[in-house]
C-alpha cells in the first residue's frame, strides 16, 4: 500500500513548479490541489501499456490517461514504430507532407460528417478553428454552446455578460481576465437534454446565431432523441451544428459519438483519441462549410509536423482494423459490473453514469460535508494501492483482465473503507491530508 508525503519526490517537484509555471500546471487538471492532497502522484517518470510509474518508483494502474488521449496504450508499439520511421525523414517541412493527404482520406472514411479536414495540435484549438469557420460560412457573430470547449476567447467570453455561465459548462469561478469586452454576449449557453432551451436561444438570437456547438455526450447521455432534434432545430434555423469530439471520438465508436449515435453533424471535432496522446487533432466536415476556411486566415506551421501525423496514421489505422473499441467497451463493462456489485456488498450509495468506455463514479449522498469529502477518500484509497482513477475511468486497449480484477479488488477495499467512514459520519477522521478543492463541473 502507498502512502505519500510532502517529502516525496513528486511534493517537491509541484514545489518548484509553482516558482516555475503559472499555476503549477498546464494542464488544469493536472493540478494536485484538484486530487487527494499528499497522495496524488504529481510527476511521471515513465508510464506502458496501462500503467504508469512515478519519480517515487510506485506503480498505477492508469485510468486517467493522459486525460484521455492514450487509447491505445502508453508506449504503443505500431505507433512508437511508426514515428520512428519518420523521426530520421524530418518532422517539419517548408512545405507539406503526403502524410496530411493519407490521414485526410482515413479519417474521411471513418468519420460520417467528413468530407474536408484541417488539423490542429490541442482540442481547444480546433474547437477556435471550428468556429472561426463555421463564423466564415455564416457571416454571423454568435455561438450557442453546450458543454466545455477549451480556453480560447470564443468560449470564455460567455462569463463576460455573466460570471455564472460557465459554472456548470466548465466550473465555478472563471474569470474572463485577458478576453475583450467587446465579446461579451457572442457566446450564448443551452441546456444539455433541454431542446427547449435551445430552441429558445436560437428564437432570441434568430438571424445572428453563426453555430451549435455541443459536446453530444460526457458524462451524461442523450434523452429523448436530444442529439435529433438539435439537429433539426439546426436545419430549421439554418445554423452549422458542430459536434466537439474530443473526448468521444474514436471512443464511442470507430465514427465517433456521431455514428454511435446516428445524428450527422455539419462539423465535428476530434481529438483525444486520434493520436494516442501525440498532439494531434482536427476538425473534419461537410464541403461548403469547410471550404469557407479559404477565405478566413486559420493557419500554423506545427499543423502540418509530421511525427504526430504518422502517430495519428497509425492509431486510426489500429483502431479500424482491430477490435478496439469492443475492447474498450468489455473493459470498462466489467469494471462497472465488478465495482457496482462490490458497492452493493458495502452498502455504499455508489452510481455509475456516462458509458462503459468512459465511465463516471458518483456518491450519491445527502449529507454536504460527506458529499464533499467522500470523493477524495475514494481517490485516496485508490492511490495508495496502486490504481490511479479517481471520478472517472478512461480505457485503453491495452488494459487487460488481469487489470481489471486488480481494480475491482482495490475498489473493493477502498469501499470498505468508505462504508467506515459513513458509519462514522466524519470523513476527516479517514483522510491523510486536506480535502481536495473543487474542479470540473460539467454540465455534459
Amino acid at each position: 500500500m502507498y502512502c505519500f508525503n510532502g517529502t516525496s519526490k513528486s511534493a517537491e517537484h509541484y514545489r518548484r513548479a509553482q516558482q516555475l509555471i503559472p499555476g503549477g500546471t498546464h494542464l488544469y487538471g493536472k493540478r494536485s490541489e484538484l486530487h487527494a492532497p499528499g497522495v496524488w502522484p504529481a510527476y511521471v517518470a515513465r508510464a506502458e501499456g496501462g500503467h504508469f510509474w512515478d519519480v517515487d518508483g510506485n506503480e498505477f494502474i492508469d485510468y486517467n490517461l493522459g486525460a484521455g488521449p492514450v487509447m491505445l496504450g502508453h508506449a504503443f508499439g505500431p505507433v512508437i514504430e511508426a514515428v520512428k520511421r519518420q523521426l530520421p525523414l524530418g518532422q517539419l517541412y517548408a512545405t507539406s507532407s503526403p502524410l496530411e493527404l493519407d490521414l485526410a482520406e482515413l479519417v474521411i472514411s471513418m468519420v460520417p460528417c467528413a468530407e474536408m479536414v484541417r488539423f490542429a495540435r490541442t482540442g481547444g484549438e480546433a474547437c477556435a478553428v471550428a468556429v472561426r469557420i463555421a463564423r466564415a460560412y455564416s457571416r454571423r457573430d454568435r455561438v450557442l454552446f453546450c458543454g466545455y470547449h477549451g480556453w480560447h476567447d470564443w468560449y470564455i467570453s460567455a462569463n463576460l455578460a455573466d460570471a455564472d455561465t460557465l459554472n456548470s459548462h466548465l466550473l465555478p469561478g472563471i474569470d474572463p481576465l485577458g478576453v475583450p469586452k467587446a465579446l461579451a454576449g457572442t457566446a450564448i449557453p443551452f441546456q444539455y437534454n433541454a431542446i427547449e432551451s435551445l430552441r429558445a436561444a436560437l428564437e432570441a438570437n434568430r438571424g445572428e446565431v453563426a453555430c451549435i456547438v455541443i459536446e453530444p455526450a460526457r458524462t451524461f447521455q442523450p434523452e429523448n432523441h436530444f442529439l435529433h432534434r438539435v439537429r433539426e432545430l439546426a436545419d430549421a434555423y439554418g445554423v452549422v451544428l458542430i459536434f466537439d469530439e474530443t473526448v468521444t471520438g474514436f471512443r464511442y465508436s470507430r465514427g465517433g459519438a456521431q455514428q454511435y449515435f446516428g445524428v450527422t453533424p455539419d462539423v465535428g471535432i476530434f481529438g483525444k483519441a486520434m493520436g494516442n496522446g501525440f498532439p494531434l487533432t482536427c476538425v473534419a466536415g461537410k464541403r461548403d462549410v469547410m471550404m469557407a476556411c479559404r477565405n478566413s486566415f486559420v493557419s500554423s506551421c506545427f499543423w502540418g509536423e509530421t511525427t504526430s501525423l504518422a502517430a495519428g496514421i497509425a492509431s486510426l489505422t489500429f483502431i479500424r482494423d482491430n477490435p478496439v473499441i469492443e475492447h474498450i467497451w468489455s473493459i470498462g463493462q466489467a469494471i462497472m459490473d465488478g465495482v457496482g456489485s462490490a458497492a452493493g456488498k458495502a452498502g455504499v450509495p455508489l452510481k455509475f453514469v456516462g458509458r462503459p468506455c468512459n465511465p463516471f463514479v458518483r456518491f450519491e449522498l445527502d449529507d454536504p460535508g460527506l458529499a464533499r469529502g467522500i470523493p477524495t477518500l475514494w481517490e485516496q484509497e485508490l492511490l495508495r494501492r496502486g490504481v490511479c482513477a479517481g471520478g472517472l475511468f478512461y480505457i485503453c486497449y491495452s488494459h487487460t483482465q488481469q487489470d481489471v480484477t486488480r481494480t475491482v479488488e482495490v475498489c473493493g477495499e477502498a469501499l470498505d473503507v468508505i462504508r467506515k467512514t459513513l458509519d462514522a459520519g466524519d470523513v476527516s477522521r479517514f483522510l491523510l491530508a486536506g480535502e481536495k478543492q473543487d474542479g470540473f463541473k460539467r454540465l455534459v
